[in-house]
This record gives C-alpha cells, structure tokens and sequence, in this order.
C-alpha cells in the first residue's frame, strides 16, 4: 500500500519569505527526566556579527502543532484537505492485486506467448475477469472499459480502452494457441510416469446455433437443453493441464482416443498412468485403446454387474473383510491385472439408507397408480393406459428393477423383489479397484488412493460449473468460441486452483493435511479433517484470531481495498493528481502475505 500518501494534506516548496524565522529545540534533563523548549526565534545578522532574537515560546502546544508551524516556516505551504482536496474516483482494487499478481506469480503470462501484446494482455484480462465476475464477453468490457470500469483490473493491464470485438479477437488468438499453452503446462506439471487424473462433465447449452450443442447426458439435471461435453486432464494433486471439448452426443468413453493421443503425442509423455472412472475407462475402451499402447498403464474400478459376477464366481468371499477392508484377488477374466477389493462400511450405511428411501418414494407414486384404479368413481382401467402410466413413474428414482408390477384391464398391484434387492444389498459399501500397474511400482492403497483421487477432478468441475467460474450460460454461438471459452475458464481454474493453496489457512479449506492422513485409518475410510482445521471450522476463526472465508467471500474482501484518484479541488483536470490506496486490514494483510508463496 502506499504509505507516502499518509497524511491528510500536500505540501509544496515555495521560498522563505519568513525573514529569518525558525523553531529552535533544546533540551535538558533534570532528574532522569528529559525537558524539551520550543522556541520561535527570528535570526538576523549585523555587520560580520549573527545575532538570535526569541519571539515566543511555543513548548506549550501539541507537538503535531509544533512540527507544522517548523515545516511551514521552512518554506512547505499546506491545504486543509477537507477544503482543498476531492477523490475523484475510486474503483476495487485488491481482489485485482491478489489475482493478477498471483498469475504472474506462476508465470502464466509467458505460457501463453513469450511476448507481451494487445492479445496475450486481453487473454490475462478475461481470466482474471473470470475468477473475480464471471460474465458474458460484453460484460467483462463493460468492466475493463475506463468509462465503465468496476475494478482496476483494465487500467493495470493497460486494455481499458476496447470493445467486445477485441475481446472476441483474443479469444480466436488464445484457441489457436491452446496446444501450445497446455504443452507447456504438461511440461511443468507432469513426467514420464506420472499418474494423471482423467474424467468429463457437461454443461447445458440454452442456444440452438452452435455445432458442438446435441442432446446427450446431461449432469446437470433434466434442463431439456442440449448439452457440450467436455474432458479434463489433471496432474496428480488435481492441478488442471488441458481440457478438451465434444459434441453433447459423445459418450465418456469416446473422448478416451482424444487424450491417449495428446499424452503421447502432443505432450511426449512414453510411460503415464491414466486414472478415470468406472464410466470412463470401460472394459471395451480399456481392450481397444489402452491395451496395445507401449508404456500406457490405467486405474479404474468395475461395475456393479461386473462385481457380481465375481462373487457368484466365487474370485472372492465376503468373509474375506471380517478382520480388514482391502485386499488383492486376482481373476481369469482380467488377465494381467490386479483387482484390489475394498469394503467401507459407512459407504455400505449411506447406500442401504438411500435405497431404503428411494424404494419408498417409488413406492408412494405407484401407490397413487393403485388407488386410482380402485376408486369407486371413474375408475382408472385399461390395460395400456395403466402401463404408460407406470413407466412414467416406476423408474423415475433408478429403483425400477427391485419392482415386480401385475397390470390388468381394471387392476394394478406391485411389490418388491426382494432376493433380488437382498442380493445388490449383500454387495454394499464394495467396490473393486482395476489395475494395469504392478505391485513393485505401486503398492495396494496407492492404487486405491489414486482412484479416490478422482475426487479432485470433481471439485474442478464445480468450480468451474457452479461455485466460482460459472462456464455456464455459454453465450457463444461459433463452435471455436465455445472451445476457447471453456479453455479459458479451465486457466482461470489454473490460477484458482494454486491460489487456495496458498490461502488454505484463510479458508474453509483443509490446511494441515498431513496431520489429516495420520488420522486416517484405513486408505478406504472417508477422509478425516485435522484438529486444526475442525477447530477453524468450529469457531470460525484462524489460529491467528482472523475470521475463516470461502474462496469468493475473501474475495469480496479484499476487493474493499481500494484505489483512489485524488486532486486539489482548485487545480487543473488531472493536475497535481496523484493516487493513494486505503490501507488493509490484519485479514488482507495475512492474505497477501499468503499469495506471495504462491508457486
């Protein structure tokens, strides 16, 4: 912050006019006590002799009072900065500073292209735009824009004068360059061997001009909209590297040749290990296009109907997680592979407890179907009528299978098929992690704990989707406008992602997790929050007495610092103008601190 600005009003050098006047200091000490004299003295001279006249004693005002009339009569000229002085503007500035510097912290500009220019400053711009207020391109302008500008962001990066158009320009630049980009993240973040986490999400889209939109699975719920797809590749730790955009009516397993292709190919990786999950990496996907790939290693897990069949084939026995919850089997079916069975008996709970409601909630809607054909008045009948209606509902909560229906002209009864629900619940709280790697290069809760991984893929998607970025709307209709602006919120997740890191002891946020894995017993239990973090969680305060944020509410924070724009009323426009920030606060402080470890 700028301290040199402290003071509340400006001085300026004018020549002494004060005929020789000045504040003369002496001291003496009597008693172990020091006594200071303020003497106002006027020094003049006769002939080759000075002689020293004192015109008054001023030791008895405020101090403050003392050092202005010694300055002013030094030549300084002061204004009442109530009077004299107005703050012409004032814009946001510290969320601004926490971001930008936290890009360039990680040397993202130089990722982009070596060389500073209009295009790689407008790319920087939208993706500290996207963290700060994620909006339409016509938005952000409007807050880059001097005219319109809602932070400093434009001004300190010098595109404070633009347009949509030069926006959608960079965007077109930074597509062309996206290979590039994402090869050199790959180089900084991963190495032969390196574990990478794999998996895809969707976003619906509410136009029906652009290529890429079809009608497929939508995650995001029954929207009715067509929807994009796309893939995202992170590191280990869950650091994003690339991302990649399909058509909605791609399936999971489709964009699989995609990746394989730019680790091998684009990025020089010869020895990876791919983790995705069950839906992604699939037995035909892992026969077809990983099998055959020299150096290519995967960890997924099986299926349902997949884990029964080993059972009923007798691979293993549920008496096997009597005494412990992991353990390695192996099977004809999966040459070559290990297969590590887990057991969580919490997970086995949560599942019995959903089924349970799930069950009833159906139960509740063919109920309603049952009465209706039972009512004395208008009876509901007819054979296919009924059965139109009950496909309606029966399947509506996945639960359709554990249901066995009787429909007649004029009646309707159901019930449940109960050996076939006691035998899905026999398998509850189990599941089966599937292995290309060996035992000496990875051991059996490192398998486990790099599927479980997978975890970390999610929470991008949710900051990305939902909680910070927000990808969607999509308000492009080209199909490469689309690709550039979910590669340009996957970077602004690349920013994100290192700045709760470093802000970690500020956040909601697990900040100790070495301390968290010790109390962890078992790779397969759920995770555990340290002690400090449950107590930061608890009270809401940090061990420095600091009140606890999310990552947005910190924002919002730190955007109170502010900059300033300040003049003397009665000068000229943009004379004698200077800048002046407010100070921050112990909060901001310790959160600047934070971001400059930021690596």
């Amino acid at each position: 912050m700028l301290d040199r600005y402290s003071e509340c009003a400006i001085t300026k050098p004018m020549p002494s006019r004060n005929g020789g006047v000045h504040v003369a200091t002496t001291s003496r000490t009597y008693k172990g006590k020091t006594y200071c004299t303020h003497l106002l003295r006027r020094t003049y001279r006769e002939g080759a002799q000075v002689k020293h006249e004192t015109l008054g004693n001023i030791s008895h005002l405020p101090q403050p009072l003392i050092d202005l009339i010694r300055r002013s009569l030094k030549g300084e000229q002061f204004l009442a900065a109530s009077e004299s002085f107005q703050i012409r503007r004032s814009l946001p500035h510290g969320h601004v500073q926490a971001v930008l510097s936290s890009l360039r912290r990680l040397e993202l500009e130089p990722i982009l292209a070596s060389e500073r220019s209009r295009s790689r400053d407008l790319v920087t711009a939208m993706i500290v735009q996207r963290i700060l207020d994620p909006g339409s391109k016509l938005a952000t302008a409007r807050e880059l824009s001097s005219e319109t500008a809602s932070s400093t962001l434009g001004q300190e990066l010098g595109v404070d004068q633009l347009d949509e158009d030069d926006l959608y320009a960079a965007m077109d630049w930074v597509l062309q360059r996206q290979g590039q980009i994402e090869a050199k993240l790959a180089r900084k973040h991963l190495h032969d061997g390196s574990l990478i986490l794999y998996d895809v999400s969707s976003s619906y889209y509410t136009g029906q001009c652009c290529p890429l939109a079809h009608y497929g699975h939508d995650r995001d719920g029954s929207t009715g909209c067509p929807i994009i797809v796309y893939g995202l590749l992170c590191n280990s730790q869950g650091c994003p590297v690339a991302i990649e955009v399909f058509a909605g009516n791609t399936a999971d397993p489709k964009t699989l040749s995609v990746q394989i292709q730019k680790l091998r190919q684009r990025f020089g990786i010869q020895r990876v290990v791919l983790v995705g999950d069950r839906g992604l990496l699939t037995s035909a996907r892992i026969e077809e296009e990983c099998r055959a790939v020299e150096g290519l290693d995967w960890i997924t897990a099986l299926r349902a109907p997949q884990i029964a069949q080993l059972v009923e084939s007798g691979a293993f026995d549920l008496s096997l997680f009597d005494q412990r919850d992991l353990a390695e089997i192996q099977s004809p079916d999966y040459p070559q592979e290990r297969l590590i069975v887990c057991r969580n008996p919490l997970l086995a709970q949560e599942r019995a407890r959903k089924r349970q409601e799930l069950l009833a909630a159906t139960e509740k809607l063919l109920e309603e179907i049952r009465a209706a054909t039972q009512r004395t008045k208008r009876p509901f009948k007819g054979k296919d009528r009924i059965g139109i209606r009950v496909g309606k509902v029966i399947n509506r909560y996945k639960v359709g299978k554990h249901f066995i229906t009787e429909i007649e002209e004029r009646r309707f009864a159901y019930r449940r098929d109960q050996p076939k629900i006691d035998q899905e619940a026999a398998l509850d709280g189990i599941y089966i992690v599937r292995t290309s790697v060996g035992r000496e290069h990875l051991e059996d809760h490192a398998a486990v704990r790099a599927y479980k991984d997978l975890s970390k893929v999610e929470q991008a998607f949710r900051s990305l989707k939902t909680v910070d970025l927000k990808v969607r709307p999509i308000y492009h209709r080209l199909e490469n406008r689309v690709r550039a602006h979910v590669f340009l919120c996957m970077l602004a997740y690349y920013v994100e992602w290192h700045m709760r890191r470093a802000l970690a002891p500020l956040l909601f946020e697990e900040d100790a997790p070495e301390q968290a894995d010790a109390l962890r017993k078992s790779i397969v239990a759920p995770a555990q929050r340290s002690e400090r973090t449950q107590e930061k969680v608890r009270s809401k305060r940090t061990q420095d007495d600091l009140p606890v944020h999310s990552f947005g509410t910190l924002l919002k924070d730190l955007a109170t610092v502010v900059r300033n724009w300040i003049r003397p009323k009665r000068a000229q426009p943009d004379s004698g103008e200077f800048t002046m920030e407010s100070q921050p606060t112990p909060l901001q402080r310790r959160a600047f601190q934070l971001l400059t470890q930021v690596v």
